[in-house]
């Protein structure tokens, strides 16, 4: 029997590592040419990687959360034959044992991963070899009622949690101990910042100090680098202003009780979408991408606008390209399917990026004001709110209007107050007259 090594591979045009989210195998599984052995992140999208020969797993060299350079080693297959090839023709017996991918982070504790030691046979090839056992931290659960230490009792603690303490002002002598003797663990800290030292206990009802530690891995983690990363280089100005949509939502309604068969049925977001590009038209700056590193503004003819879609995966957004180019129809026809394909996961790299202006919605769940954060680079991004129904005096009595909120947030690097305000004004007089939406300057 032969080893057959598979290293992980380019997955995409400029990318130097991606993400493991996902393992099909494990170790022991026989698999078959083509059989998805793993998939990978890279970006927002998700790459199956599949087996190029028959064979058994016999070593995983990463875990779920492990990001992995391109031709890193990632599994081992004992395959038919004595000869061991790597992928790119050399003798396996020669090539040095897999390294591990490096790891996110350390435990907490400061325990650090290790790899199995690939053990080989002089003119034989390695017998299979399990992959390295991590130490599996389970979800604490801390039951123990606070503690009342003496008057000048010193706590057990170790030297990182009394940093911990001392840094966030807290007491240890407050802080009970689930360690032997007492000792004060970082769980017990962090349940303490949670819940406090007194909690009040209600009568038959018992305190849950349990603490779960959640890795964040995949798509969480790459939404919350972006976030990070916007928020850190952004200086956000956000503003708001209410738009009266009762005419487009006549018109809406009309259009639809009305459209043909092949015609997808119209919500509030392809009108915005082409409000939108009415807008960039007069004010195109507001189009672009920052090189806030070069120092350059890429302001775009095309409008690519992204949409934040909310999958089961977390926040997605697809981007429906050249909006000027389609009409109405069009934009939502492509929304729709762009839409479809980020929540079934299937949404291709190119699908996934590009935008140049994003929307963001959250008006089904309600809420009248939010602070959107840009897409970075981008240097605008349009919130819309629930749309609800309100009195509004005409000057002479209350009628019942429908109005919502748009909530917009700008790079202010790029984009003045003004321009801002300029924009939004633009497409809440497009949106409250919507005829003009159509109408070709």
């Amino acid at each position: 029997m032969g080893e057959h090594m598979i290293k992980m591979p380019d997955v995409g045009e400029g990318i130097a590592e991606a993400e493991l989210v996902e393992w099909h195998v494990k170790v022991g599984d026989l698999v078959r040419e083509d059989a998805i052995l793993a998939a990978v992140m890279t970006d927002k999208a998700t790459v199956e990687i599949p087996s190029p020969v028959d064979g058994e797993v016999v070593w995983l060299g990463a875990e779920i959360g492990d990001v992995v350079a391109i031709g890193s080693p990632l599994i081992r297959l004992k395959v038919e034959g004595e000869d061991s090839i790597a992928p790119d023709g050399r003798d396996e017996k020669a090539a040095e044992p897999p390294a591990r991918p490096k790891d996110i982070e350390a435990q907490a504790d400061g325990a650090v991963k290790t790899s199995e030691a690939i053990v080989e046979r002089q003119g034989k090839s390695a017998p299979p070899s399990r992959p390295p056992e991590v130490p599996q931290s389970p979800p604490v659960r801390l039951h123990r009622p606070p503690v009342a230490r003496a008057e000048g009792e010193r706590p057990i603690a170790s030297p990182a949690v009394r940093l911990r303490a001392r840094e966030a002002g807290v007491d240890l002598r407050q802080v009970p101990g689930s360690g032997p003797s007492g000792r004060i663990t970082h769980e017990d800290l962090d349940a303490f910042f949670t819940h406090g030292r007194q909690v009040a206990k209600a009568p038959g009802l018992a305190q849950n100090t349990s603490v779960e530690h959640v890795k964040v891995i995949g798509l969480r983690r790459k939404i919350a680098e972006k976030m990070a990363l916007a928020k850190s280089r952004i200086p956000h100005i956000t503003y708001v202003e209410e738009v009266d949509v009762t005419a487009l939502e006549d018109l809406r309604a009309a259009l639809n009780a009305n459209r043909r068969s092949d015609r997808p049925k119209l919500t509030l977001l392809p009108f915005l979408m082409r409000a939108m590009v009415k807008a960039i038209a007069e004010q195109p700056h507001l189009n672009s991408i920052y090189d806030d590193d070069a120092g350059i503004v890429h302001q775009h003819g095309g409008v690519h606008i992204g949409i934040a879609t909310q999958t089961g995966s977390g926040l997605m957004v697809p981007v429906v390209k050249h909006a000027e180019a389609r009409d109405l129809w069009d934009c939502a026809a492509e929304l729709n399917r762009l839409a479809e394909a980020a929540k079934a996961g299937l949404a291709s790299r190119e699908e996934l990026s590009g935008s140049t202006i994003t929307i963001t919605s959250l008006g089904a769940m309600g809420g009248i004001v939010t602070t959107p954060v840009i897409n970075y680079p981008e240097v605008a991004i349009v919130g819309v709110n629930k749309m609800m129904i309100r009195p509004v005096w005409d000057g002479s009595t209350f009628v019942p209007r429908k109005m919502m909120n748009l909530s917009s947030s700008f790079d202010h690097r790029i984009i003045d107050g003004w321009d801002a305000a300029v924009f939004v004004q633009r497409i809440k007089t497009l949106l409250e007259t919507p005829a003009m939406i159509f109408v070709e300057a």
